[in-house]
């Protein structure tokens, strides 16, 4: 689905990200993983074309990112913030936004925002006003609101960083089992080496601003591709 190859990305005069080759598959879900500053949210705002490379190429579809319009590019990937972003609107209309922007009827915007409050637990709080949310409810919120746009790719970056360890914990299980069950093409970025595990069918570290190596999580523990693959590694579960 995905194609990147030879790619620099830089930040002013800094080289924030060099990937020599990925490919990322139609429906699974890759999880980044790296240090703070390592180039992992650049290389979702790079698949998202809201920062150009110096060099190279990402292709989605066969067709290079220079190439898509960028309308039509954007309304096929939703991206999830660290933050969820909500406006101060109920959260029904919260999650339908992007719909209503797009000129969906109402009762398709409906229809849509009903059955993903359902799936990600919000249909009893459909009424209520974003300010009155706990950090978890408004991820949750976020991610619907992504995933009622029916993108064929979704790009998230931390979204759970913000929330409490057991909200956190319930949020990751809930989402695995989505995208286990939705086959949604994903690259999910974080630091946290246990999500990542949880998360991806693989792998992609991510140091010093390059891709490292890409695999399963046992690939990778097991034939970590130089020592500071091996050093960062240490406590994946596997």
């Amino acid at each position: 689905m995905i194609q990147i190859r030879d790619l620099l990305i830089r930040r002013g005069k800094i080289d924030a990200l060099r990937v020599d080759s990925l490919d990322i598959r139609r429906g699974e879900t890759l999880a980044v993983v790296g240090p703070n500053g390592a180039g992992k949210s650049t290389l979702l705002l790079a698949l998202a074309h809201l920062i150009k490379p110096a060099r190279g190429m990402i292709t989605f579809h066969n067709t290079s990112l220079g190439e898509w319009d960028d309308v039509k590019y954007r309304r096929m990937i939703a991206f999830v913030f660290q933050d969820p972003l909500l406006m101060d609107l109920s959260v029904r209309e919260n999650i339908g936004l992007g719909l209503k922007f797009r000129g969906l009827e109402g009762q398709e915007i409906m229809t849509r925002v009903n059955k993903w409050a359902k799936t990600m637990g919000l249909a009893s709080l459909l009424n209520r006003r974003a300010g009155q949310l706990s950090g978890g409810e408004a991820q949750r919120v976020s991610l619907a609101r992504a995933f009622v746009l029916g993108p064929e790719l979704l790009l998230m970056d931390e979204p759970f960083s913000a929330v409490d360890p057991p909200t956190r914990a319930q949020l990751l299980k809930d989402l695995s089992r989505l995208l286990s069950r939705d086959h949604r093409t994903t690259v999910f970025v974080t630091h946290n080496l246990l999500e990542a595990a949880q998360m991806g069918d693989r792998v992609a570290v991510v140091i010093g601003g390059e891709l490292k190596q890409v695999g399963t999580p046992r690939q990778i523990k097991s034939r970590p591709s130089d020592a500071s693959v091996r050093a960062f590694l240490r406590e994946l579960p596997y």
